[in-house]
């Protein structure tokens, strides 16, 4: 009888990922997936660092399940991810039920653990970047692809280049070869994946990369995340020349102060980021950008507040994924003097993000009365009597039920903006 996993993923596109390659080593293994934790065999908790909240949510989950493995010793709790890899033993300290401590250069060995004596795996992985996996996704026709791993940056807020270790590149023909076989089986749009995409460097440079990926003939290639200081002119006439390139990126700006900028060492100006916006709207035509900004830094004044304020309103993001400052052990910014009461982090961040809702809105009115090619994602989470797909610059459209699988292009009559979607009619 097959054995079963459920597992928890927190955080960003590469933490689903990550839960996608466990998932596809374990069923190597005999393990299907469960339809809960308490039907599972092995629960994994793929946890995330970059934000205390998201760290919160984890231990409060895992507090939850505590039960289950006294219903059930034989089941098994493994933690895995960033904040395994930073806090393995205050994981085990804290909740001594888990069996197994796994970090996110340890993946691989998921399979391994479950046979072998080591309960902590967080050890440096050198050879990460030739790493193969049988990926398990959840979609056919849309696929996360990691490119390369780990990040150099180290801004002095993030905790990432500690967690997933130093930048490496994947082979391009390693990359290419999982992209002919997805495009072989039906994929239709794949992202490509990176802590900085823009500085992928293995046998050629990210701009050679995209022209390869797109002769795969995948119909729609994105990409994240870009580091604006990294984002080239080469890049950018990448995304206006090459046909599968989607015109929408992803461009995280973080601050519109340059004094915050450089203590949260980005290492641009706030001219810099304009300047090269300018750029890529003028020789990407319909192009969306969308950004993150990071409120409350430690210092941050009401001056600098308000830099970033001018900046939202002057670049007009399509949107923006904005959250208060987080302090991360570790990290420079850490021990940084002036930290911002949350009272104050609240009160500011609220007020960006309904500017942004305002502008968000009235970009996105521009769309209504026009046709937009989309692809179908799959019914609305939202409404059941309703598809979802996306246009290429990457807006959620939502469409009656016209029993299209998942996959296919529709064009869609916009009828009515919303702030975080548009509703059409089939065209």
């Amino acid at each position: 009888m097959n054995k079963s996993v459920y597992i928890y993923t927190y955080g960003c596109q590469m933490n689903v990922h990550d839960s996608e390659k466990m998932l596809g080593t374990l069923s190597e293994e005999g393990y299907a997936v469960a339809e809960s934790p308490a039907a599972a065999d092995l629960v994994i908790f793929n946890t995330c660092a970059i934000r205390q909240k998201a760290e919160q949510k984890f231990y409060s989950q895992l507090g939850r399940i505590k039960h289950l493995k006294k219903k059930n010793p034989d089941m098994r709790i493994a933690v895995a991810g960033c904040v395994a890899q930073d806090s393995k033993a205050k994981v085990l300290k804290r909740a001594p039920y888990v069996d197994f401590v796994l970090g996110p250069q340890n993946i691989h060995m998921v399979g391994n653990m479950l046979s072998g004596s080591d309960k902590i795996l967080v050890a440096d992985n050198p050879d990460i970047s030739h790493q193969e996996y049988e990926v398990s996704r959840n979609s056919r026709t849309r696929a996360w692809v990691s490119i390369m791993y780990g990040c150099n940056n180290f801004c002095s807020y993030c905790i990432v280049p500690f967690t997933r270790g130093r930048e490496v590149s994947r082979p391009s023909s390693s990359i290419l070869a999982e992209l002919r076989h997805l495009k072989d089986s039906g994929c239709r749009e794949v992202t490509l994946l990176g802590q900085n995409v823009n500085s992928y460097s293995s046998d050629m440079d990210f701009v050679g990369l995209l022209q390869e990926v797109d002769r795969t003939g995948i119909k729609r290639v994105r990409f994240v995340t870009s580091h604006p200081r990294d984002l080239s002119p080469d890049l950018i006439d990448a995304m206006a020349d090459l046909p599968s390139i989607c015109e929408h990126i992803h461009l995280p700006l973080q601050s519109g102060s340059d004094e915050i900028l450089r203590k949260m060492n980005r290492r641009y100006s706030f001219a810099d980021y304009r300047s090269k916006v300018e750029m890529i709207r003028s020789k990407v035509p319909g192009v969306t950008l969308t950004t993150d900004m990071i409120i409350g830094f430690p210092g941050e004044s009401d001056d600098d507040y308000m830099a970033t304020v001018r900046a939202v309103e002057e670049i007009q993001f399509d949107g923006i994924f904005s959250f208060k400052y987080s302090k991360r052990k570790g990290t420079r910014a850490f021990d940084m003097p002036d930290q911002i009461p949350d009272s104050i982090q609240t009160e500011r961040l609220n007020s960006l993000l309904q500017l942004q809702d305002d502008i968000t809105l009235k970009i996105n009115k521009k769309y209504e009365n026009t046709i937009q090619e989309i692809m179908i994602e799959g019914p609305s989470e939202t409404d059941a009597s309703m598809l979802m797909g996306r246009t290429r610059t990457n807006k959620i459209v939502t469409v009656p039920d016209c029993n299209e699988d998942e996959g296919v292009f529709l064009n869609a009559a916009i009828i009515k903006a919303r702030h975080h979607s548009l509703l059409g009619s089939l065209a």
